[in-house]
Order: structure tokens, then C-alpha cells, then sequence
């Protein structure tokens, strides 16, 4: 596993610096720009013909590799009862994991920007009594952890000055595989969204659309809504694009940026990918997670292109069951669905605290 992320690590920094090669190094002087996969992409030529601009002002710089840890502190989870086992309480003393993103300008012209994304993440589950455990999600989870591996592609495309719209498709490999053996193609889940917008002026835009995806855990349908301001002082702003997250910025500098709000995270993990089943007839099983986080995130510039960021919050769980999905193939439950789970879980909520170190954009 470690050789297999030392490679993809390796592959980002060498595209990325070939991308940085290419442009002049602004970064001390120009306006700040959103990272978010949405909205993270900018213009390397500006030509007579005017489009709008995916640059707004006051806004927090485009990140195009960021590598974190993130780590959440203990917390009780309780397995619901499966096939001949009952329900079983364990203490969860940490969950950690590495974050490794990527978003890369593949084609930037004032006309269409297209970029292509990477993210990996691990998350580790740590138990207290561990070789107590009877209940195979605990004992699964324990073992295994989970991985996600997402590969996504995003286009911004003015239509003129003030208007645009913004698509985005992609496909994610989420489960307890091992780096050196990923799950069948089977269980990838797929996931797409289209957002038609309005750039009014320098210091506001805004966009509304519709996403199919896998944030709440399960497959589901959300209509979107983006919207970035920023204050004539340059000193208040809002990034958001919900439900997916939200943000107060408030600047002391165009270097140091400090934000409350939050992140809605999950998707979905195929378990049993060593071809252990967990208990027959339960052989294809999906982990639906989700959690809303709360937090506070400063960002601040340590030298030319290099930003850290650090988030404290309160992790709430809003999904943490199991699916049967037979052979791979998803169903769709939505928020009025009556299928039933074949396992659910609760967990309670703890703080965590996530640091990532960037090289963003010029």
C-alpha cells in the first residue's frame, strides 16, 4: 500500500510542476480563488472576446495537491444484530486516515477549462478490546478499514459574460480492498452533476443544478445550490455549494484566511472484498456512511505556493448502515425508499481535527 500511494504521489507533484512551469508566478498579488472541485479552475488566457470568469475576488486559493491526515477521537459504535449475531457495543478509540487530493487544469483557455481530479482516501479504525470483538462489522472493520480511490473530471464552460454552467462526472472504488488488489469493477459507483450559473460582478456568483451521488452514503438525487460573495472590503465572505458544504470566510489578509461551516462526506464501501463473506447469505455488503462535520478551518500562505490548512470540529454521523447489493447492483432507496437494511448501526459523535499541507494554484 505504501509503495502503490508513494507512486500516485509521485505522479501528481510531476504533472503539477510541469502545469506551474507554464505560468507566471503571481501568487503574491493576485486575488484569491475557491478550491472546491466545482468551482477550483482558472484562466491561462484572456483573449478579446470576453467570457465570465471563474475568478472571483477575496476568494480562498485553488489547491492543486493537497496531502492531510485526518483523525477523529473516540466514540462508541454499536453493531446492530446480523444473521445469528446479536448487537454489539464497542469503543472506538481513534479513527485516522491520510487524504491525498489532486485537481489538474487539463485544458485552460478563456473559452472551456477542463481538469482532472484524483483524490485517495484510508480510514483506520482503532478499538479498544479489540480481540474481544464478535461482531463481524467490528471485527471487519477493525482488520480492514476502508479505502476510496475517486477519479473525476470537471468543465467550466462560459457562455458569455456574465453566464456559465459547470459539469462534472465520476467514478469511485470505495471498500475494504487491499492498494495491491482493488475490488471488482462491478462495485464502482458512479456519480455526475450539471450546474447552469451567474457572475454578475467580481465579487459574486452564483449557480443552481442537480447532482447524482453517493455524498449522503447511498445513491440519491440533490438539487444544487452554489453561491460565492465577497464583500466590497474584501473582508466577509461565503463559499458554499450545498448541500455538499458551506462556509463564513472572514480574511485578515489575502494570506490568512479563517472559515466556519460545514462538509456533508460519505459514500459507499463494498465489504468482503478478501472473499470472505461476513455470514451466508450475506455475501455482497455496502458500509452507507455519512457525516456531517462542523468546523472551524484556518488557511494561511507559508511561502510562494505552499498553504496549510488546519480544521477542528464535531463529527455528527448521519448514516452508518449496511446494504445487501446483490452482485453489485445498485438500487436506488432515495429518502422515501421502504427497503430494508440488513444492518443498522449507531454511532455517537466526537471532535476531530484534520491538517493538510497544498500547493495551490498560481
Amino acid at each position: 500500500m505504501r509503495n502503490v500511494s508513494k507512486l500516485i504521489l509521485l505522479f501528481l507533484v510531476c504533472i503539477t510542476y510541469n502545469s506551474i512551469l507554464a505560468q507566471t508566478d503571481t501568487a503574491s498579488t493576485q486575488d484569491e480563488e475557491d478550491y472546491s472541485i466545482y468551482d477550483n479552475l482558472e484562466f491561462a488566457d484572456e483573449s478579446a472576446k470576453r467570457f465570465a470568469s471563474i475568478k472571483l475576488t477575496g476568494k480562498s486559493p485553488d489547491k492543486l495537491i493537497s496531502i492531510g491526515y485526518d483523525y477523529q477521537g473516540g466514540y462508541d459504535l454499536n453493531a446492530g444484530a446480523f444473521s445469528i449475531y446479536p448487537e454489539e457495543e464497542a469503543r472506538v478509540t481513534a479513527t485516522h486516515g491520510t487524504r491525498v487530493e489532486a485537481n489538474i487544469p487539463v485544458i485552460s483557455k478563456n473559452s472551456i477549462i477542463i481538469q482532472a481530479g484524483l483524490s485517495y482516501w484510508d480510514v483506520n479504525y482503532d478499538f479498544k478490546d479489540k480481540a474481544t470483538l464478535l461482531n463481524p462489522l467490528n471485527q471487519r472493520l477493525a482488520d480492514k478499514g476502508l479505502n476510496t480511490i475517486n477519479f473525476s473530471t470537471t468543465v467550466y464552460k462560459p457562455l458569455n459574460e456574465t453566464t456559465f454552467i459547470i459539469g462534472q462526472v465520476s467514478v469511485g472504488i470505495s471498500g475494504d480492498y487491499a492498494m495491491d488488489e482493488l475490488q471488482s469493477s462491478k462495485y464502482n459507483r458512479y456519480s455526475g452533476a450539471i450546474l447552469w450559473g451567474k457572475r454578475p460582478s467580481d465579487y459574486m456568483q452564483w449557480a443552481i443544478g442537480l447532482s447524482r451521488s453517493y455524498r449522503a452514503g447511498e445513491l440519491n438525487y440533490f438539487p444544487l445550490l452554489m453561491y460565492n460573495w465577497t464583500s466590497y472590503d474584501r473582508k466577509w465572505g461565503i463559499e458554499s455549494l450545498l448541500p455538499a458544504r458551506g462556509d463564513v470566510r472572514y480574511s485578515f489578509n489575502p494570506r490568512s484566511l479563517l472559515f466556519f461551516g460545514f462538509d456533508l462526506e460519505g459514500t459507499s464501501y463494498r465489504i468482503g472484498n478478501d472473499g470472505k463473506a461476513l455470514d451466508a447469505p450475506y455475501n455482497d455488503l455496502e458500509i452507507r456512511r455519512c457525516e456531517l462535520r462542523f468546523r472551524f478551518k484556518y488557511e494561511k500562505q507559508l511561502s510562494g505556493f505552499i498553504w496549510v490548512s488546519a480544521k477542528v470540529g464535531y463529527r455528527y454521523d448521519y448514516l452508518f448502515y449496511v446494504d445487501q447489493v446483490n452482485n453489485g447492483e445498485e438500487f436506488f432507496r432515495g429518502f422515501f425508499g421502504d427497503q430494508e437494511y440488513a444492518m443498522e448501526n449507531k454511532l455517537t459523535n466526537p471532535l476531530f481535527f484534520n491538517f493538510s499541507i497544498n500547493l495551490v494554484s498560481p
